[in-house]
């Protein structure tokens, strides 16, 4: 049994000119012990997606529709007051976007992982600060730096303290927003690296959000491309980087430069993507597709399995 099934969520924000159909009927699992990526464009629904897991979204944002089974716990019907107490950041944590902005200036770094972990177990504060030192030591930063102020942090450093406050209730799902943004290559290089020997280490399970591909083919086992929305195709890394089938997935292979294959021009996406307060009818896609058939402006494509595992909404593909 998966530990995280989400099922047909549909997560809106309501605006004064409509509904943002952010997230449109988007199902897929989870293992234990597997790192699952969502990837795709800016705008999306790769954020919203792993937001709603924890009902984390703002105040115009509502979930709608679908079920999301954590543990065999139904999490979009769990009280908020349960869902604070029991299950976010104590059993699902999130590295949000940003480490530069995400930390409070404030307060030194160490309280403020310290505050997360006395707000969800009931430990004395000296407990709280050795688990601190044991955080540090486990993502890379001396522990004589827990006292340091977030100003006094590299970006490397923040992102690591955050990878550390997400770490510290033990969780069983770490959830990652662009954990990569804003940090040179060493040092992204640096914090995949520590993800990864982070997930076999405590066996955590992933999920990886990323507009950025090699990210996702560095740490996930596991990924869905999302458009507008919606998952357009879903399989294993191996399988989908080597053969994408959707026009959307191989478009956004060919517009990502490869380091070991031979140089080729760059083909990039023609458009933009749909504003989702009105989405086009049929296929969202089709408006930038070459290959769009009239049956794809009229009739939306169903999420199907093509080959074991590997799964392809597309009427190209209909066997």
């Amino acid at each position: 049994m998966p530990l995280l099934e989400v099922h047909g969520l549909k997560t809106y924000f309501e605006t004064t000119k409509g509904y943002v159909k952010a997230v449109d009927n988007v199902s897929f699992s989870l293992d234990k012990g597997d790192a699952f990526g969502l990837a795709g464009e800016s705008g999306c629904g790769k954020t919203t997606t792993g937001l709603s897991i924890i009902k984390l979204l703002p105040s115009n944002g509502k979930i709608l529709d679908g079920k999301i089974i954590f543990d065999g716990i139904d999490l979009i019907s769990l009280p908020e007051e349960i869902l604070r107490k029991n299950i976010r950041w104590k059993r699902i944590s999130i590295v949000f976007q940003g480490a530069m902005n995400a930390l409070n200036p404030v307060y030194t770094v160490g309280d403020q992982i310290m505050e997360a972990i006395l707000t969800h177990e009931d430990i004395s504060n000296e407990e709280a600060k050795e688990r601190v030192i044991k955080l540090f030591e486990l993502v890379g930063i001396d522990p004589s730096r827990i006292n340091n102020y977030p100003f006094e942090f590299s970006g490397g450093m923040k992102q690591r303290a955050m990878i550390a406050m997400a770490l510290a209730c033990n969780p069983d799902i770490v959830i990652t927003d662009e954990p990569t943004t804003a940090l040179d290559v060493i040092v992204q290089a640096q914090v995949l690296k520590l993800l990864k020997s982070l997930k076999e280490e405590l066996n955590l399970s992933l999920i990886m959000i990323s507009h950025d591909l090699s990210v996702i083919a560095e740490t996930c086992n596991k990924v869905a491309i999302m458009y507008a929305g919606k998952i357009v195709e879903m399989a294993d890394v191996v399988r989908l980087f080597k053969n994408p089938l959707h026009p959307y997935s191989q478009g956004l292979m060919n517009s990502f430069p490869s380091l070991k294959g031979p140089r080729k021009k760059l083909i990039s996406i023609p458009g933009s993507p749909p504003n989702l307060l009105s989405p086009p009818s049929g296929c969202r896609f089709h408006p930038r597709c070459q290959y769009a058939l009239e049956k794809c402006k009229q009739e939306e494509p169903l999420l199907m399995e093509i080959d074991k595992g590997h799964y392809v909404a597309c009427h190209l593909l209909k066997k």
